[in-house]
């Protein structure tokens, strides 16, 4: 075995004690194919209100200019389908938002990561990336083979589906490379169909503004009256087009602590949401992501769902 094949083992065994579901390595290096499509995606305005996919969009597609000398891009894939879903006499909030916001959980781990790496093979040099920089995940990942850009814009995996979080490290360390998979969704158009708000406007395009999770978490004004009836009780974040994916039928809860839920959040029914008051928000969502929103975010939420 040489060193690239020995270093590459090192880290994936590494990842996967840290309690990563799967890790692969592709060159750091301009996503080609990518580029015309987020030019089309961003002319089209399918961002909507998301100004921040505009900027930096020469980072967006090369690594090296986020991290000066980088050679390899590291992607990680961390689980967080959960053992117990909420009350079905509830408005919903997406699987990912459960427990303590990924953002911090991910972060730590990816250190540890660097860390080790650094210990282990050298001096390395690095950034942890946690979908907080120009850093298109979907597409590293599945460069890195660890699954295909399904129909519904989401990274999907025979063996776990996509109930998980995309994160990576960019090194300066030249490691060896895995290939990507082939596409399994076939004919299947079960995403397609199910889209509550017709946001999947052809396979693998999803216009965001339309999007469930953007009207209910990015968008910041209110919530256009062409979509009254059509959010199917979401009060943050949507899963519907990974719930029906046939490939979830494989998902498995996660083992992360962190990300287990407030015991209110899976029993509040509609009118405890409903009520709900600063303080009792603060205590459920206490490192939750849905602190994006605040209170008053959930409350225009909710209030849009009642009409």
């Amino acid at each position: 075995m040489n060193a690239l094949q020995k270093n590459t083992e090192l880290i994936k065994t590494e990842a996967k004690r840290l309690g990563f579901l799967s890790c692969g390595v592709s060159k750091a290096e301009f996503l080609e194919e990518e580029a015309p499509r987020l030019e089309k995606w961003l002319n089209q305005n399918m961002h909507g209100e998301m100004q921040y996919m505009e900027n930096h969009f020469d980072k967006r597609l090369d690594p090296t200019k986020l991290v000066e000398g980088s050679k390899s891009v590291i992607s990680l894939l961390l689980n967080y389908f959960p053992s117990k879903e909420q009350n079905p006499d509830s408005y919903k909030i997406s699987k990912y938002a459960y427990g303590m916001d990924y953002h911090f959980v991910i972060k730590d781990k990816l250190k540890s990561l660097l860390h080790f790496i650094q210990e282990e093979i050298g001096d390395v040099h690095g950034r942890a990336f946690v979908d907080s920089a120009p850093v298109l995940d979907k597409a590293w990942a599945a460069k890195s083979g660890l699954g295909w850009i399904g129909k519904n814009s989401n990274l999907l995996t025979q063996q776990v589906g996509s109930f998980y979080f995309i994160a990576e490290l960019i090194v300066d360390l030249e490691l060896e490379y895995d290939t990507p998979v082939t596409d399994h969704c076939g004919t299947c158009t079960a995403c397609i169909d199910a889209c509550p708000t017709e946001a999947i406007v052809q396979p693998y395009v999803v216009d965001g503004s339309k999007c469930i999770s953007y009207l209910t978490i990015e968008l910041k004004n209110e919530i256009p009256s062409e979509f009254d009836g059509k959010l199917d009780e979401w009060m943050f974040g949507c899963d519907v087009c990974q719930d029906v994916c046939p490939w979830n039928r494989f998902s498995k809860s996660h083992s992360e602590p962190l990300f287990n839920p407030h015991p209110d959040l899976l029993s509040f029914t509609k009118k405890d949401w409903e009520e709900i008051t600063e303080d009792v928000f603060k205590k459920i969502f206490k490192k939750s992501a849905v602190k994006r929103t605040k209170l008053s975010g959930l409350e225009r939420n909710i209030n849009f769902l009642k009409k």
